[in-house]
């Protein structure tokens, strides 16, 4: 009995932070379709960014759907994702795979060539 006593006691799990940015850059929502179709296309303002993640602004009266592929104006790259929460016009999600740190550097780097 005394060599099970770490099944007596559960450990709380440590959450994971990552280093949150400020953008404030425009983007797309990218429904997927049947098939993995890419017809419909909302525009919305990517607020920030983790490496796992992004707060968005979009209409309040947009119909949100759980995943879709997110395209950062600007960049090539299409981002799988997920909605994790949704508070009136600001939508949380994750990403399907963290983002590689070098290609969040290019996106903030963009982000503030395109300020100055």
């Amino acid at each position: 009995m005394a060599f099970q006593m770490h099944l007596d006691t559960e450990h709380p799990k440590p959450e994971q932070a990552y280093r949150e940015f400020n953008l404030d850059r425009p983007g797309n929502i990218i429904f997927v379709g049947h098939h993995l179709s890419t017809g419909t296309q909302v525009r919305c303002l990517i607020r920030t960014i983790t490496l796992a993640g992004a707060l968005l602004e979009v209409s309040p009266s947009l119909d949100m759907p759980q995943h879709f592929f997110l395209e950062i104006l600007g960049i090539r790259d299409e981002i799988g994702a997920t909605v994790v929460k949704r508070e009136g016009e600001f939508v949380t999600i994750s990403f399907n795979m963290l983002l590689n740190p070098e290609f969040l550097h290019h996106v903030l780097r963009l982000s503030f060539e395109s300020s100055l």
